[in-house]
């Protein structure tokens, strides 16, 4: 078995101004994820998130299909060397 593993994903398209950021922070708390959002000036949304494996893999796939409203056409990742010790899951503004 895997231990916890930190990601942190930009995600780009329609994702401002469309619930996105609320969104995120319900489906991280359903798979029981530790972490924040945020919107970016450039118009993308950033997300990191802690967790185990398996369950990263099915907020991936959260991320890229997105709320009704979003459309999301790119998602980018990198793998984070520590995980964080966040409490709870964060919407930061």
């Amino acid at each position: 078995m895997t231990g916890p593993r930190a990601f942190r994903f930009w995600v780009s398209g329609r994702v401002q101004g469309v619930g996105f950021r609320w969104f995120v922070r319900r489906a991280a708390l359903g798979l029981d994820l530790t972490g924040r959002v945020r919107n970016l000036p450039d118009g993308r949304v950033e997300v990191e998130a802690a967790g185990p494996p398996e369950r990263l893999e099915t907020f991936r796939q959260t991320l890229r299909e997105g709320p009704p409203g979003a459309r999301v056409t790119r998602l980018d990742e990198l793998e984070l060397s520590g995980v964080p010790a966040w409490d709870g899951f964060d919407i930061d503004r």
